[in-house]
């Protein structure tokens, strides 16, 4: 089956196929409804139904042409058709903010912002920082995220709860956003929590190479245990 797109390998979208499925369903479409729908408003004569069903399927995504057609024709924003955005992209298109838009909003030139876009490298400052939040409407994980200081993020932490958690209130809180109050019993209970997996560690005759195994799964998901702590603290 034929997927042509608007650019040279765009990156694809996560692509949130029940859901394209479920829209359809209530309006009370057939797939053959659907693809009508895209050849006649928009152009895309090869969008048959079997194309439709393999995008239900998960067994192929739409490209940025296609997301955008099967949201009009769906009568939904192209962001209900995406899955958990992942990118800065992703997250303007979620919200259907043009990056004219964006850059206007942040104060920022057109070129720089679609740079930061292709290269998932964000450079603004704090006064852009928070203006980008504002307008994509990031929640704090999110905004971590797309501004790549997720990995840095799970340095700390890893730090944090392997020494001294107390040395990294202040490194974390120049990173994230929070208040001191919240951060700090975030960080004593991890670094109780990790403790926790190593004395129960030790209590299984640690030494061997799979008696470390809980803490280092602990480790790998700390960044999720972190936000779930935070949004526990401050929900």
């Amino acid at each position: 089956m034929r997927q042509p797109s608007a650019q040279p390998n765009p990156p694809a979208l996560p692509f949130d196929a029940p859901a394209a499925r479920r829209l359809r369903a209530a309006l009370g479409m057939g797939p053959e409804h659907v693809a009508h729908g895209m050849r006649v408003s928009y152009g895309l004569s090869y969008v048959t139904p079997d194309l439709v069903i393999a995008w239900e399927r998960g067994t192929v995504s739409p490209g940025n042409p296609e997301l955008t057609a099967l949201a009009g024709v769906l009568w939904c924003s192209p962001g209900e058709l995406i899955s958990r955005p992942r990118t800065l992209r992703e997250h303007r298109i979620a919200r259907s903010v043009a990056p004219e838009d964006v850059a206007h909003a942040v104060g920022m030139d057109l070129r720089a912002y679609l740079r930061a876009e292709e290269s998932g490298v964000w450079r603004g400052n704090e006064r852009q920082s928070a203006a980008l939040a504002r307008i994509l409407r990031l929640a704090l994980p999110d905004f971590v995220a797309v501004t790549g200081r997720e990995a840095k993020l799970a340095e700390l932490l890893r730090s944090a709860v392997t020494t001294r958690w107390q040395a990294y209130v202040r490194p974390l809180l120049k990173l994230v956003p929070l208040d001191k109050d919240v951060l700090e019993p975030v960080l004593q209970e991890l670094h109780q929590d990790y403790q926790g997996h190593m004395a129960a560690t030790l209590g299984w005759g640690g030494g061997s190479r799979s008696a470390g195994e809980p803490g280092q799964r602990f480790l790998d998901a700390i960044v999720e245990a972190f936000w779930r702590s935070v949004t526990d603290r401050t929900a």
